[in-house]
C-alpha cells in the first residue's frame, strides 16, 4: 500500500534539513559571539584583536549565507544584524566610514536593523571618548547618529521590529545631544 522507499527518502530529506538547520544555528551563534568580541575589542582600543576577529567573522558570514535557506528560525537574521552592527562600528573606528549595504551583502531590513543597534555602540564610544578627554569624538558621533536618524525619518515604517528599533536611534541621539550640551556648558567643546 505505502511506498516504503519513498518514506525512507523523506526521512533522509528531513534528516538532511535538520542537519543544515543545526549548522545554521551554530554558525549564527558564532557570528553573534564574534560580533560582540569585535565591538568589545574596539571599545578597549585593541585594533589588532579586532582585525583578526573581523577576518574570522567574514569567513563565517560567507558560510552562513551559503548554507542559509529559510528553515523557520530567526537566529540567522539576528546574527546578520549583529554582523552589520559590528562591521559598521569597526569601519567607523578604523576610517570614520559606514559600509554600504551592498558591501556587506545583506538585505535592506538586516542592514537597517544593524544600523539601529550601531547607534547604541556609538553612544558608548562617545561617553568613553569624553572620559578619555576627547570631546570632539563625541561631537563627530553625534553628527553621524543625527545623519542616520535623518535618513530613518524618511522611511514610512510600519509597526514592526524595524520601527521599534528605529526609535532607539532617536533616544540615542537625545543622549548624545545631552552629552554635547554638557560639554558646551562646561566649556570643553568649542
Amino acid at each position: 500500500m505505502l511506498n516504503k522507499t519513498e518514506f525512507e527518502k523523506i526521512r533522509q530529506e528531513l534528516a538532511k534539513t535538520e542537519q543544515r538547520r543545526e549548522s545554521v544555528i551554530q554558525l549564527s551563534r558564532e557570528i553573534i559571539n564574534l560580533s560582540k568580541r569585535i565591538i568589545y575589542a574596539l571599545h578597549r582600543d585593541d585594533a589588532k584583536d579586532a582585525d583578526l576577529l573581523v577576518k574570522s567573522i567574514e569567513a563565517k558570514k560567507i558560510l552562513l549565507l551559503k548554507n542559509n535557506v529559510k528553515l523557520d528560525i530567526n537566529i540567522d537574521q539576528v546574527a546578520l544584524q549583529e554582523y552589520v552592527e559590528a562591521i559598521c562600528y569597526y569601519h567607523f573606528i578604523k576610517d570614520k566610514s559606514i559600509p554600504a549595504k551592498a558591501a556587506l551583502k545583506v538585505d535592506s531590513e538586516t542592514y537597517l536593523l544593524g544600523l539601529c543597534d550601531l547607534s547604541g555602540e556609538l553612544v558608548r564610544k562617545a561617553v568613553n571618548s569624553v572620559v578619555k578627554n576627547s570631546p570632539n569624538t563625541a561631537f563627530e558621533i553625534k553628527d553621524l547618529v543625527e545623519e542616520i536618524y535623518n535618513e530613518f525619518l524618511k522611511f514610512n515604517l510600519r509597526n514592526n521590529e524595524l520601527r521599534k528599533k528605529s526609535d532607539q536611534i532617536k533616544y540615542n541621539l537625545i543622549r548624545l545631544q545631552d552629552i554635547i550640551y554638557e560639554l558646551k556648558i562646561k566649556g570643553k567643546l568649542k
